[in-house]
């Protein structure tokens, strides 16, 4: 794990809410794409179920953290894209059963009209930082 520094808000910076204003840290960079809930045989996980979706999404964001050798503590960014704002307090409490609260990343959430499949709610990408080795 990298040393991260995280500023939840600077000054003259309106306070954010539920993320950090900005992250920095040395070392290699990763970035991964946008996972959204499909199980590993590639089904859809939670159909309708927005918070279903959440918890597939951050399992898998999980294994592609463990895949790079990093975890959720070296996440410095997330961006959420969903089909419905509705569903960030069920975004904000899957990805709060996997982050430090003291320690979120820096966030953005984007309301889009459609992912590329119907079925689907939400998808999630992640940037993260680990030491080099």
């Amino acid at each position: 794990m990298t040393s991260l520094t995280h500023i939840a808000t600077p000054d003259g910076v309106a306070p954010g809410v539920n993320y950090s204003h900005v992250v920095w840290g040395t070392g290699r960079f990763i970035a991964i794409s946008g996972q959204c809930a499909f199980d590993e045989k590639g089904d859809v996980v939670g159909e309708g179920d927005p918070a279903a979706q959440a918890r597939q999404i951050f399992e898998n964001l999980r294994r592609c953290l463990e895949a790079a050798g990093a975890t959720f503590d070296d996440v410095v960014k997330l961006t959420v894209f969903v089909t419905d704002v509705a569903y960030l307090p069920a975004i904000r409490e899957a990805r709060d059963a996997h982050i430090n609260n003291g320690r979120l990343p820096a966030s953005s959430a984007v309301q889009v009209a459609a992912l590329f499949r119907p079925d689907l709610l939400m998808e999630i990408e992640a940037f993260a930082v680990v030491s080099d080795r």
